[in-house]
């Protein structure tokens, strides 16, 4: 300000003199004209800040002198401080939006008449919607399911609701969706909702329920038998040879309910337990040999009049990583499935070998009467049988390839299962490089 008011009386005394060349009586003219010089010049500079403050900002002029250039600099810093503000707040909001692009959840914004405002990919590939066509279009029309317009519609938002989604390809196979939504209004009238594929929960409820089902008619099964003969020799008077009978009978039905109980252990302990270190080997012939005893047995116990043709063959001596009671278990249930599953009679081959990328193999084929394509996916589901009646007769418990599968998963391996009606199967387990090696000497 004192430099204002110096440079205006300056102007008016720069002037004044010059009219006291012409006379005194000018003096008093020539004061007036040089203060209202200053003050058009003054007008002037005040006019083209603001017509650059109203038609471009960025061509602010350089910071000058006077107290227009002080206020002309002033605005651009304020300027420079509010554009960083707002890019900053631009990065922060980039980097919110992509947190929830990245979300494995649905959100999606309503503004107050129910129409698209944004989307994340994940609602939109869920409620089978294009974001950038039906951006402000009502959510209503594009999602028909009469319970989520019902529920959009009431404002009661205390609970979520489960839909049909549309179905999507997955694994080359087409699946439906189940999606659980949820509202949550906020700004006035303004809608989130936020959506969640529970479908792999609802198969797990699903298999939770089947398993306790199987399990009980599992059980169920044997138990009945025990009891119809304990109330038979309870009540009857029965022949020495009968009682013998009954007795066998009894033992058969008390052995199939220890073995499945046993499967289910062996099960929950596989599922609950951490990966197997490298720590134990154990010699690939030693894993076959019981592998054969067991299955000469079975053959023998289930054909004894025309027993399987069995053949085992250890291409390459070699040492396997992991726990010697799973690689067994794993190993003899393969062989003991394949000797169930085909009539007697039939050839069932074992065989161990290297793979040319140094992984080992443990397969198991048979000669038996094949399996559909449409059963092969489900073959490891617990319980899971194509032929009912035959793995009842045989003794099976319908946990054998599940056992199986979580033993591989454990160790690293890869299930291959190949099938064709009328000419057999082929079960292969094939281990990692890393759990595979050149079997020691003993010492001796």
């Amino acid at each position: 300000m004192p430099f204002r008011l110096f440079a205006f009386l300056l102007a008016s005394a720069a002037l004044a003199g010059v009219a006291m060349l012409f006379g005194v009586r000018y003096l008093w003219l020539g004061a007036w004209l040089g203060a209202l010089l200053w003050l058009a010049l003054d007008a002037w500079r005040a006019q083209r800040l603001l017509h650059v403050l109203r038609t471009d900002v960025s061509s602010l002029p350089a910071r000058g002198a006077g107290v227009w250039g002080e206020i002309a600099e002033r605005i651009r810093k304020l300027l420079r401080e509010r554009d960083q503000q707002v890019r900053q707040s631009e990065d922060r909001l980039q980097e919110f939006l992509a947190a929830i692009q990245a979300s494995p959840n649905g959100v999606v914004l309503l503004d107050e008449q129910g129409r698209i405002e944004w989307s994340n990919q994940t609602a939109a590939a869920q409620f089978g919607i294009d974001i950038e066509r039906d951006l402000l279009q009502h959510l209503v029309n594009l999602v028909r399911d009469p319970t989520f317009v019902a529920y959009l519609a009431s404002w009661n938002y205390s609970r979520d609701v489960v839909i049909d989604g549309p179905a999507y390809s997955h694994e080359q196979r087409a699946h439906p969706v189940r999606l659980s939504v949820q509202v949550h209004p906020y700004a006035g009238n303004r809608r989130m909702l936020l959506t969640r594929d529970v479908t792999s929960l609802e198969q797990a409820e699903a298999m939770r329920r089947d398993f306790v089902a199987n399990v009980s008619h599992e059980i169920r099964t044997p138990l009945t038998v025990l009891a119809g003969f304990v109330e038979t020799l309870q009540n009857l008077p029965l022949e020495p040879d009968e009682r013998v009978r009954y007795l066998a009978l009894m033992a058969q039905q008390s052995h199939r309910m220890e073995t499945l109980v046993n499967d289910l252990l062996t099960l929950s302990r596989l599922e609950g337990s951490a990966a197997p270190t490298f720590t134990q080997w154990t010699r690939v012939r030693a894993l076959m040999a019981h592998c054969e005893d067991e299955g000469r047995g079975l053959s023998s116990r289930l054909s004894p009049q025309h027993g399987h043709r069995l053949s085992f063959a250890v291409e390459a001596d070699s040492e396997l990583g992991g726990v010697p009671t799973e690689l067994q278990s794993a190993m003899s249930n393969l062989l003991s499935n394949a000797i169930r599953y085909t009539p007697g009679g039939g050839e069932i081959g074992v065989t161990w070998r290297l793979l040319p990328d140094g992984r080992g193999e443990y397969a198991v084929r048979d000669s038996g009467p094949g399996i559909a394509a449409e059963h092969i996916p489900r073959l490891t589901e617990r319980f899971y049988r194509v032929d009912r009646s035959r793995s009842r007769e045989t003794g099976g418990t319908g946990l054998g390839l599940a056992i199986v599968k979580h033993v591989a998963q454990r160790h690293g391996a890869e299930f291959r299962i190949e099938s064709t009606v009328g000419q057999g199967s082929r079960f292969a387990l094939i281990f990692p490089v890393s759990r595979v090696r050149e079997a020691r000497a003993l010492l001796r």
